[in-house]
């Protein structure tokens, strides 16, 4: 697969990976970030930015994490999951956004064959009684949600139609936050307590970071994630968590060094590149 240079790759294998052996690593967790897992291939699409996973190398994603003793956390259990994070005991949550179909159909019974837990995240207005699409790729139905409930998947919110909610009214932004929370209880008997913020994070507006968390707290969640790049310890913000993205270009190599903590450093540029955007306007 022709990807072109990866410069995030080299310098998290060959400067980020050696300098973190030789420090004492404190506890963190990463929360993988997958969206579509299909055999699609995303032509003119740099590798940092693709979203596709083929089941393949999910799979094979999967079997390195269960072979290597990692344990799959709820984003709820995260606490318990930092004190037991240790030589014996590896912490991994995984999500997947945008609650497509292929999660039912290839994801799942990969995630089952291990015995790992996920959490889907929805844009309910995209999930329906029949399959709707979503940037051109159906979505799960909401008979198929109450199926994998029942099979351990726990499911989140991802607004109601997917807008960047730094760009909406506060009327809007409130119903996309507490509408999509109702429908899913509504459709599941549950309450969801979690959240995931579409598309890039802007983490450097601190009076909307401030608007979105009171909102958030307001509507009952305990707990969000977002775009931004990192892995999670005893001091992350509950609502606005770090996450690690995935897909196909991720090989063996490079997916274990995000697990590892080297591909964090891409948190620095990612931030400097919102700044310069932010003061660019």
């Amino acid at each position: 697969m022709a990807m072109g240079v990866r410069i995030d790759r080299l310098a998290s294998l060959y400067i980020a990976r050696p300098l973190l052996r030789r420090r004492e690593q404190s506890a963190r967790i990463p929360i993988l970030m997958y969206h579509s897992v299909a055999d699609e291939e995303e032509t003119g699409v740099h590798a940092y930015y693709r979203t596709v996973t083929t089941p393949l190398v999910f799979a094979r994603q999967m079997s390195y994490l269960h072979d290597n003793g990692y344990s799959a956390f709820g984003l709820g259990e995260l606490g318990s999951g930092i004190e037991r994070q240790g030589d014996s005991t590896k912490c991994v949550v995984i999500t997947f956004d945008d609650g497509y179909r292929d999660f039912y159909v290839h994801a799942f019974p990969i995630l089952e064959k291990h015995g790992f837990s996920a959490t889907v995240f929805l844009p309910t207005n995209f999930v329906g009684n029949k399959p709707l699409r979503f940037r051109n790729k159906y979505c799960l139905t909401w008979n198929q949600v109450r199926e994998l409930k029942k099979w351990g998947v726990s499911f989140g919110s991802h607004t109601v139609t997917h807008p960047q909610l730094h760009d909406v009214d506060a009327r809007s932004m409130h119903d996309e936050i507490v509408v999509s929370k109702q429908r899913i209880e509504q459709e599941l008997g549950n309450i969801v307590e979690s959240f995931a913020y579409p598309f890039a994070f802007p983490e450097n507006d601190m009076n909307f970071k401030c608007r979105l968390r009171e909102s958030l707290q307001l509507a009952g969640y305990k707990n969000g994630v977002c775009t931004s790049i990192g892995r999670v310890d005893s001091n992350a913000d509950h609502f606005f968590m770090k996450r690690l993205p995935v897909n196909s270009c991720d090989d063996p190599c490079l997916f274990e060094a995000k697990l590892d903590g080297a591909y964090d450093w891409v948190s620095y540029p990612q931030h400097l590149l919102k700044m310069a955007k932010q003061w660019a306007r």
